[in-house]
């Protein structure tokens, strides 16, 4: 107890703040601290203010939609029942709400599981629309851009994160990456990537930077990245659903498909033909990364890795050269390549200022440890959505090679919606080429057989109406984005 208390003061002593007696001990990072505002000399306070005013927004956009549906359920034997209710949604949602499910629920009382998914959805369309102007402020302040990436020696960035909720934030939030044509994400349950899918995009890559279709990639390289994740403050019950919360599975199999995937590419194409790989791990209590950085060979191991945690702790206080040269120290001891080192340092100098916005912004660490998505996206992910916990997403061609991703999706939104007698929604969203004939149709239709077989998959929870499943289609090469259809129709989402 002694030791605990001297560990106490040298930290309220460092401008560390605490909650109780031996919280946050292993953790100091993400505590706040009296007058902590921007305390890290490396922190971007201008781009930690722009993203807070982009989450602001849009959580405004879903936590309005249970207040007033209790409103709407309070008033519902009102003479004028349906007009007070329109005008309560158009007012504080923005938008109407199905006539059907109002006029008849004088007789049938109101479906408020089909009404409050209905909102979920309008509320999604809502910020794919304004998603451009959402964005564009915290867009054009992200350095670590495709010219960086090209510095380093990599063509392309390919990252799998797992698929959990809180990961949909790791671009923008996380790691700070600005969107562009270089980085690419594809989330699976528990990290565990697609071999198969990763060496098919590997192989359209490269055969673009060898035709020439990459201007100044002639010796570039591809990057895979794994991202797995765990809880600090809760390791056994908050960490990665799809491995019991236990971190060594997790890392261990985001970890082998990384070095399938390279014995893969090698033993198809040649001895050094495989790309670089990267293991990142994220602390979702507070959004700190740990790198597991290559050595001299390339490889990885599970048991190294720098923690940002402590860089922040070790950091802190420090003015802005010192602190990039105790990075760059870390960094070196790994002995991995020039390129890869540059890029480790900047990622990790770029989460400082994650771990100072949660510190800021979430109170040091966010409220909601484990889940609190809105919705299930099933299929391909929407990347005009870029916050924590908006959605669980579910990546698959056909729901039998995506049944675990979706299972694990509705086992968590059993805790999250149905225990409160709410459906389980499901957006069932693919891409389409617009420069390939017939792509939009086939996209669609690709779309009714998953709902179907979905529908299949689980028949009690269909029957009683309580998976609400609708679609949506984009165009990569055009400006119709999670249009929803319905049949064959383009449906208005508002």
């Amino acid at each position: 107890m002694v030791n605990t208390r001297k560990r106490l003061a040298a930290m309220r002593q460092a401008g560390y703040g605490t909650t109780d007696a031996g919280a946050d001990i292993a953790n100091p990072a993400c505590v706040i601290g009296p007058g902590q505002r921007c305390a890290h000399a490396l922190v971007d306070a201008e781009l930690n203010r722009r993203l807070d005013e982009y989450e602001a927004r849009v959580r405004a956009r879903f936590a309005a939609i249970v207040p007033v549906l209790r409103q709407i359920s309070a008033q519902e034997h009102a003479e004028d029942f349906v007009w007070r209710a329109q005008e309560l949604a158009r007012e504080r949602l923005g938008y109407e709400l199905p006539p059907a499910l109002l006029e008849h629920a004088w007789v049938t009382g109101l479906d408020m599981s089909a009404l409050h998914a209905d909102a979920i959805f309008k509320s999604f369309a809502e910020c794919v629309s304004r998603a451009d102007a959402d964005q564009a402020p915290w867009r054009e302040c992200m350095r670590l851009d495709a010219d960086f990436f090209r510095a380093c020696g990599y063509h392309t960035i390919d990252i799998t994160p797992c698929a959990d909720g809180r990961l949909q934030g790791l671009l923008p939030f996380v790691l700070r990456l600005a969107p562009s044509d270089v980085v690419s994400v594809k989330a699976y349950a528990g990290a565990v990537l697609d071999v198969e899918t990763d060496m098919a995009d590997w192989t359209q890559r490269e055969l673009e930077r060898l035709s020439g279709g990459m201007t100044g990639c002639e010796s570039a390289n591809y990057l895979k990245i794994a991202v797995y994740h765990y809880s600090s403050s809760c390791p056994t019950d908050q960490g990665c659903a799809a491995h019991g919360s236990s971190d060594v599975k997790a890392v261990s199999c985001a970890l082998g498909r990384l070095e399938e995937l390279r014995a893969a590419i090698e033993n198809t194409f040649g001895a050094g033909a495989a790309p670089d790989v990267l293991l990142i791990g994220v602390d979702t209590d507070i959004d700190a990364i740990r790198i597991h950085a290559p050595d001299a060979h390339g490889s990885i191991s599970a048991a190294r890795y720098i923690d940002n945690a402590s860089l922040y702790r070790e950091t802190l206080g420090l003015d802005a050269e010192t602190g990039r040269a105790r990075i760059a120290a870390a960094v070196t001891a790994s002995g991995s390549a020039p390129g890869m080192q540059t890029l480790i340092a900047h990622l990790l100098e770029a989460n400082l200022s994650q771990i100072e916005y949660v510190i800021q912004h979430h109170a040091g660490r966010y409220a909601v440890i484990g889940h609190d998505e809105n919705f299930i996206v099933a299929g391909e992910a929407v990347s005009e959505m870029q916050l924590r916990n908006m959605y669980y997403f579910a990546h698959l061609d056909t729901i039998e090679e995506g049944a675990p991703d979706m299972d694990v999706g509705v086992k968590i939104f059993t805790g999250l919606n149905l225990r409160r007698g709410l459906a389980v929604p499901v957006l069932v969203h693919f891409r389409y080429n617009s420069r390939v004939p017939g792509t939009r149709d086939r996209a669609a239709a690709r779309c009714r057989r998953v709902k179907a077989a979905i529908a299949a998959r689980y028949p009690d929870l269909t029957a009683h109406g309580m998976i609400h499943c609708v679609m949506a289609v984009t165009d990569s090469q055009g400006t119709e984005r999670a249009a929803f259809i319905a049949a064959d129709t383009v449906v208005d989402g508002h």
